[in-house]
């Protein structure tokens, strides 16, 4: 019985610390962090994979720092929001994209709600989104996080972990990077549209009695859902790339890339 007792003693904190970090993890992961899944869900999908990676962390010394049980899960939440944020960035990336692009094909105008988010986003941006979480599935991105969970939990030890400086430095400089990203994405569309507006000015300039507007318009949204739908196979291997690079950020957090 005082053996049983001990165990829990050692293996209580250490199931805390962890829960902490998943908890935070899921609070700003993609899709799990969203307003789509309910709180409820969340809580208890946080209480699984506790139960399933407590036994991967390595032992660490927590008993020393009782009195700072609540400060040390304070890190560890702050640790896994960053870890879950840095990988929810990549969508970020995809829905500035598609205001950038809805924007260009005069489709600023028409937005919708985001289920993501619960905010207003242009239909463009929705349709990245859409097939971004489809291509999430698809390439096994709900295991990339229980992977990363556990990885983490190998690279740093329950109560070791810690925001330094440099790593919030590399989130905020990965949060910046992402507006490129997001613009190379749609890139191909936006340059067509453009060409096509330069197009019509030189129509302007040498007809002046065109209406533009009433023909322009119609063209250049014609011309960039065309463009969109030529360049949409490009979407994979981007979005992987952003992938693979928000993981290995998510990895550099922890000590362990």
């Amino acid at each position: 019985m005082e053996l049983l007792a001990l165990r829990l003693e050692e293996w209580l904190p250490v199931a805390l610390l962890v829960l902490a970090r998943v908890a935070g993890f899921l609070a700003a992961a993609p899709l799990i962090g969203t307003r789509m899944v309910p709180r409820r869900v969340r809580a208890g999908l946080a209480a699984l994979l506790t139960w399933v990676l407590v036994p991967l962390a390595p032992p660490a010394d927590v008993r020393a720092a009782e009195g700072a049980l609540l400060a040390a899960a304070a890190v560890e939440t702050a640790l896994g929001f960053a870890m879950g944020f840095a990988l929810q960035l990549v969508f970020a990336a995809l829905v500035y994209g598609g205001q950038a692009l809805g924007l260009s094909m005069g489709l600023g105008f028409a937005s919708m709600v985001d289920p993501q988010n619960g905010v207003q986003v242009p239909v463009v941006s929705q349709f990245y989104v859409v097939a971004g979480v489809l291509l999430f599935l698809a390439l096994g991105g709900h295991l990339l996080l229980v992977l990363l969970l556990a990885e983490s939990l190998r690279a740093v030890p329950p109560g070791a972990a810690a925001l330094g400086p440099e790593a919030l430095g590399r989130l905020v400089e990965w949060g910046a990077a992402l507006f490129a990203h997001g613009l190379l994405v749609v890139l191909p569309a936006v340059t067509a549209i453009l060409i096509v507006n330069l197009a019509f000015g030189v129509v302007t300039r040498a007809a002046p009695q065109l209406n533009i507007f009433a023909v322009g318009f119609p063209v250049t949204i014609l011309v960039g859902f065309a463009v969109l739908a030529i360049t949409l196979p490009q979407l994979l291997p981007r979005f992987e790339a952003l992938l693979l690079d928000a993981a290995a950020l998510v990895r550099a957090l922890t000590g362990g890339g």
